[in-house]
């Protein structure tokens, strides 16, 4: 009795220990599962207030822009251009990596960009496992802050509208009057459709700009044929767009674009080769056809497609947005319009980024 009284005891021992280690198992799961966002404690300042209390007030303007480390003055010159441009009060939610939190929160407190209403968003990159390709012409289109325009409502953004913009962009116009469109019924985001601007279709063909469906998807492919759409439709840039974060979740946007972020990573239906990146084939898709057309002053893009070709100066002055989408931009050299966009760039108070610009005097 004896004997089995201490096998009793061990078998109890045991069986305690392994409930330890499958609820030590669980939690460790549960720990190191991908989030989206993670809301790090920073420190009190004058700029960077609760997203609560300016999600109160129905007078401000919530804008989502993307901060890589490597293109920071970037970020920065576009936050510029929006606050001298308008008198209605912005609240910027600045997206990041991990990394580059501390050098994002010091190129805005260290500069004139210390007074404005800002929150810093971690973006984990780990949600775009087995989504996305190393296989484009242009690396700088697959950092993975490329992808945070799909995931907005699953951040930690608290204003049921917001405006998305890229990082290459100026704004000349009064944002407020960007973020006041109209949306119609069921849809969900307002983009510029790659067919307005006439005056600036003849600088698109002569540089190779795709307008169509046909430039983003390949139509040779079973899945891009089921999808019914015609491929000369007119295709549209998500650099820019106003998004009803509400209608976004309703619709399930974000899990419809993952669903076409793995379909091309099992089939191959849309090339970095022929859509410029991978970011923009799944938004035309999704939003086909169901998406509110911005007014075209407030997306002048391409200004990134050619060193050479250059718009009409006059053109640029009545343009509310100036996007320099494409492998120039303002910041290198060689590039167009690089005094519109300096006039707005802040140098970085840790001297990371410059800019770079021809030698004068070689």
């Amino acid at each position: 009795m004896a004997l089995l009284r201490k096998i009793n005891r061990i078998l109890l021992v045991l069986l305690v220990l392994m409930v330890c280690l499958l609820l030590h198992s669980t939690l460790l799961r549960a720990s190191t599962r991908p989030r989206l966002s993670e809301n790090r404690k920073s420190p009190k300042n004058a700029g960077q207030v609760s997203p609560e209390h300016a999600a109160e007030a129905h007078d401000v303007v919530p804008v989502v822009i993307c901060a890589s480390e490597e293109r920071m003055g970037a970020s920065m010159a576009t936050i510029n251009s929006i606050i001298s441009n308008t008198d209605t009060s912005v609240f910027f939610y600045v997206v990041t990596l991990r990394d580059a939190v501390k050098l994002t929160r010091r190129y805005i407190e260290k500069t004139k960009l210390k007074g404005i209403r800002y929150k810093i968003v971690e973006f984990n990159p780990m949600v775009l496992v087995g989504k996305v390709k190393p296989d484009s012409s242009r690396p700088d289109l697959l950092h993975p802050l490329n992808f945070v325009r799909f995931y907005l409502p699953l951040l930690d953004i608290l204003h049921k509208r917001v405006i998305y913009l890229d990082d290459d962009i100026i704004v000349q116009g009064d944002i407020r009057d960007l973020f006041d469109i109209k949306l119609k019924p069921g849809h969900a985001a307002a983009f510029a459709t790659d067919c307005d601007l006439p005056s600036t279709h003849e600088m698109v063909r002569s540089i190779g700009m795709q307008t169509t469906y046909m430039g983003f998807l390949d139509y040779r492919k079973q899945e891009v044929k089921d999808l019914g759409i015609n491929p000369s439709d007119c295709s549209f840039n998500s650099g820019v767009f106003v998004a009803d974060l509400n209608e976004w979740k309703k619709q399930k946007i974000t899990k419809e674009l993952e669903k076409w972020m793995e379909e091309n990573f099992r089939q191959n239906i849309y090339s970095s080769a022929m859509a410029g990146g991978v970011a923009t084939p799944p938004m035309l898709i999704v939003f086909h056809d169901k998406y509110t057309i911005l007014d075209p002053v407030w997306h002048v893009r391409h200004l990134g497609w050619s060193p050479d070709v250059h718009y009409p100066e006059n053109f640029l002055q009545e343009a509310h947005l100036l996007h320099w989408n494409g492998p120039f931009k303002p910041w290198n050299y060689p590039a167009v319009h690089l005094d519109r966009w300096e006039k707005w760039f802040i140098p970085d108070p840790s001297g990371r980024f410059s800019l770079e610009r021809p030698d004068h005097d070689s």
